[in-house]
């Protein structure tokens, strides 16, 4: 089974249609089509089926483009593996949480431009499961993901990880809220009558907030959902809830971080690829600029 005929068959999988893909892979339609021919011949079963004007793939063919994704992946990994010292050159698909985007990625794009010109990124801002989801099906080839030690990513450990850095988390109150000081558990117990902030799109603050209350012995009451920082801070500051915030952050007038511990709060950000992928030598690259860059970030 020819491995050219898998890529045609998964780029049907991703584009939908003979035209994009012969567009993508920069080739016509007919050399498309006798690819898919060819490779259903090999495996004895109908790939495509006809609908309206088009075609589509048929079950068989869904689940021999998901085997392709492996196999390929896998054929990727043993040529880099086998020719580590190749030129970077190629389009590193990202996917990761803004804050990572931003100080850790971007900074480098300009010096990649430079020590390496024939490498490309391509960035989507995407909360960790769904960076996971998308590494997983190879649908990017870098996932920028974070986690708190309190509620640990058990998805990541299917993947290579680079930890990035560390960051103790604060709770983010309005100015002049009545603080009772000591352990974490302590301040929590003091807004248990509070609305309290968690994100829409990753779990993982509101598992840290129910954590804490839990050991406080209160259910905290959930009452808005946000992803941005900003926007948590913005809800803080109408007096509408509280939430966690960086310890490092720069609150605007009217907020107040509290620094939890006992327990402390830290928030690990990673750098994950699927397993060996890191030896392409595009990809190799990235990690190196992203490592050193996050090596030099303060705290």
């Amino acid at each position: 089974m020819e491995t050219r005929r898998l890529e045609v068959l998964l780029e049907l999988a991703r584009q939908g249609s003979m035209r994009n893909v012969a567009d993508a892979l920069q080739t016509t339609t007919s050399t498309v089509s006798q690819q898919i021919a060819a490779l259903a011949r090999e495996t004895g079963t109908p790939l495509l089926e006809p609908v309206g004007r088009g075609v589509r793939l048929t079950p068989a063919g869904r689940r021999l483009a998901d085997h392709a994704v492996t196999i390929l992946a896998a054929v990727d990994a043993a040529t880099a593996e086998l020719d580590p010292e190749a030129e970077p050159a190629g389009t590193v698909r990202v996917a990761g949480f803004a804050t990572a985007i931003r100080l850790v990625l971007m900074p480098i794009v300009r010096e990649l431009a430079v020590s390496h010109p024939e490498v490309k990124i391509e960035v989507r801002e995407h909360e960790p499961a769904e960076a996971l989801a998308l590494l997983g099906s190879d649908a990017v080839d870098l996932a920028l993901t974070y986690d708190y030690n309190l509620a640990p990513d058990g998805s990541g450990k299917a993947f290579d990880s680079l930890s990035l850095w560390s960051t103790p988390w604060s709770l983010g109150v309005p100015e002049g809220a009545p603080l009772q000081g000591g352990s974490a558990t302590d301040i929590f117990l003091g807004f248990r009558d509070w609305d309290w902030i968690g994100n829409s799109r990753n779990q993982a603050d509101e598992q840290v907030l129910r954590l804490i209350s839990s050991m406080a012995g209160f259910e905290p009451r959930m009452r808005h959902q946000a992803d941005s920082l900003d926007l948590v801070e913005d809800l803080i500051l109408a007096g509408m809830g509280i939430g966690l915030l960086p310890a490092d952050w720069k609150p605007r007038s009217g907020v107040t971080l509290v620094r939890l511990a006992e327990p402390v709060v830290m928030v690990r950000a990673y750098a994950r690829t699927r397993r060996g992928n890191n030896r392409w030598p595009a990809l190799a690259a990235v990690l190196n600029h992203i490592e050193r860059k996050a090596g030099n970030l303060p705290g």
